[in-house]
């Protein structure tokens, strides 16, 4: 198995040479004018070709998704509903009311914040399932306000998205859940068909086709943001830090996709060394190796910086999307830093706490991108308008 080791993060910028992916723009296109042109008929023919299933209704229904929650594990559901509550707090507090100054000339300057019409989030059903992604997203745009909330999931061999899905669904109180994935999925939300009436903003994570289909759309309706490779940033200064601590953290992330990137920064070349050594031996037993393999091959890597320094240099060049940060003093290190996407500080605080369970929301920028941009929040589900009136005085 390909592992690299490089001496300080400017030799790993100079290899840093990201493979080009195969260009899907050219198909994404094709795809969404034929649901743009065609609506439902479109739908079924790239469901079957994709998900080799054509299912009964577009829309989930209501007694599928009751069964599907009824039927799930008693603590697999507290453990959903637990986390639900944690990420509901906490974006409950990002809410922004709507604000007007009175003068007194006659003045009235303020804003009125006013969510949006309708929503369509993408939940993905490929590699794995994860739950958490509708919550991460359902829950900012109820706290928001949004009155339609539609959901889209690819189907399985039953013609219904995921169990885990549609549990979650009905867990949120929610009904409009269709079976469609992929970039067909996406036409359907901006566009609308005879069977999902269009959105005015789509939101979600999903593969190549779907990041594509979504900046395709962009300007017909908004979109979170434009999606790329998952990937987490680990940095230690610490020889202590269990090395077990560190390749799961890194395997973490590692197991999602192909092109994920798993990326440790130390100081200590023996930590380097036993890390990549305890990888080499556990990677060959596990059951998503070759995805895990492909990952390391590709984007991931352990570099060995000189000092503290070279590590906030490092982390602030890359942006990463997760910030793993095991430094001897976290928190007095916390305003070094300036560009990532969610920082987790402490050897107590591993990525999945965060992704999953603690609160903040797991969809966050990618690819460098948190350089000038947040993770998503309620404020990506509400708009502002100026609000001006002057007397007859002024």
């Amino acid at each position: 198995m390909q592992l690299r080791i490089f001496k300080g993060f400017g030799d790993f910028a100079k290899a840093f040479d990201e493979e080009e992916t195969n260009d899907v723009s050219a198909t994404v296109q094709e795809i969404l004018a034929s649901v743009r042109k065609n609506g439902d008929s479109a739908l079924r023919e790239y469901t079957e070709r994709f998900d080799q299933v054509i299912p009964e209704s577009w829309l989930v229904p209501k007694s599928a998704l009751e069964e599907a929650l009824e039927g799930l594990d008693h603590d697999l559901f507290h453990i959903l509903e637990e986390a639900a509550d944690n990420i509901m707090f906490f974006h409950d507090r990002q809410k922004t009311d709507s604000q007007l100054d009175f003068s007194p000339d006659g003045t009235v300057l303020g804003w009125k914040v006013t969510p949006v019409d309708s929503v369509g989030i993408y939940i993905p059903g490929g590699r794995a399932v994860y739950p958490s992604t509708l919550l991460m997203n359902v829950i900012p745009a109820q706290v928001a306000g949004v009155s339609r909330i539609a959901m889209v999931s690819p189907p399985g061999p039953s013609g219904l998205p995921h169990q885990l899905v549609m549990a979650s669904a009905a867990l949120m109180g929610l009904e409009e859940l269709y079976a469609v994935g992929g970039a067909q999925s996406i036409g359907a939300l901006a566009y609308g068909t005879e069977s999902i009436k269009q959105v005015v903003k789509i939101t979600g994570p999903g593969n190549a086709f779907v990041a594509e289909a979504k900046r395709q759309v962009y300007g017909t309706v908004g979109i979170d943001s434009f999606a790329g490779p998952s990937e987490i940033m680990v940095i230690c200064d610490r020889e202590d830090i269990p090395v077990e601590y560190l390749v799961r953290d890194l395997l973490s992330q590692a197991e999602h996709d192909p092109d994920a990137g798993a990326i440790l920064v130390t100081t200590s070349s023996k930590q380097a060394e036993d890390v990549a050594k305890r990888l080499k031996s556990l990677i060959p037993n596990l059951a998503r190796r070759e995805i895990i393999e492909a990952s390391f091959a590709n984007r991931s890597a352990i570099i060995v910086a000189q000092d503290l320094e070279e590590i906030f240099e490092a982390v602030n060049e890359f942006a990463p999307e997760h910030l793993e940060v095991l430094t001897k003093q976290p928190f007095e290190d916390l305003h070094r830093i300036r560009n990532a996407g969610a920082i987790f500080l402490g050897p107590n605080t591993p990525e999945a706490v965060g992704d999953y369970f603690a609160g903040p929301n797991h969809t966050l920028p990618t690819s460098g991108c948190a350089k000038f941009s947040s993770p998503l929040g309620v404020q990506d589900f509400v708009k502002t308008s100026s609000v001006i009136s002057y007397s007859a005085e002024r």
